[in-house]
């Protein structure tokens, strides 16, 4: 949409600068609470419990946007979905679809590999009770806005919930250039095409409290991958 200017080069840059980053005192402090109080399940495990970088292929022509690492999921694993229930829905999909080369993700080194697709989040930080603050997010959106800068092939964002979906079109310039009544609107399942071309799908976010209460059923969200398919595949 708009030239993005930052001070990252590659995409390993953002990824290091977001590991070191201590922006965020609240953040800082929960999530290194959470790894050192850890979970009863993963008494054993070594938590990661530092911010949690983007993942997937930098020739990607879809970007998924989530909201956050979740306490015991990346906070624990050190990448994107990965070890929480949100993340078996996420690659189950994506694997189902062509987009991994496999449908769990459980750990970092467990070899997943994704294709076409780049794993991203509004705010890098696990935060108490899943909610970050509009500072926290604030601060944490230049990192988005640098991985855009940086992914040249994305025509398809996926943002999961209502915070992913305003975080990207923040990011993106298109919160500020389309009036509010201009903007796509945030529905599961919605499409929109923005003035560059850049398609935007809407879905809630396959937390527990959505996918617990039949909110997002798996049709539901096997129609976001299905559809998702087919845009790249004529794209």
């Amino acid at each position: 949409m708009r030239e993005h200017s930052s001070r990252w080069q590659s995409l390993e840059q953002i990824h290091q600068s977001v590991i070191r980053c201590s922006q965020c005192p609240r953040l800082v402090d929960h999530r290194q609470r959470v790894a050192e109080s850890k979970k009863r399940e993963f008494r054993e495990s070594s938590y990661w419990g530092k911010p949690v970088p983007g993942f997937g292929d930098p020739d990607a022509h879809m970007l998924i946007v989530g909201l956050a690492p979740a306490a015991h999921g990346a906070n624990r694993t050190g990448r994107m979905f990965t070890g929480d229930s949100s993340g078996n829905w996420l690659y189950e999909a994506l694997h189902r679809f062509g987009f991994a080369n496999q449908a769990e993700s459980v750990s970092a080194t467990d070899g997943l590999e994704l294709s076409d697709c780049y794993v991203t989040a509004a705010a890098r930080c696990a935060p108490p009770q899943n909610k970050p603050t509009s500072g926290e997010l604030a601060a944490c959106r230049p990192y988005l806005d640098a991985e855009l800068a940086l992914l040249q092939s994305i025509c398809l964002v996926v943002p999961l919930g209502r915070i992913a979906y305003e975080s990207w079109l923040k990011a993106s310039g298109w919160w500020r250039e389309l009036a509010p009544r201009h903007r796509p609107p945030f529905v599961h399942g919605a499409e929109a095409v923005l003035p560059d071309g850049t398609v935007m799908l809407c879905s809630y976010h396959p937390s527990r409290q959505n996918t617990n209460t039949g909110r997002l059923t798996v049709a539901m969200w096997h129609a976001v991958f299905r559809r998702a398919r087919r845009i790249i595949d004529d794209a």
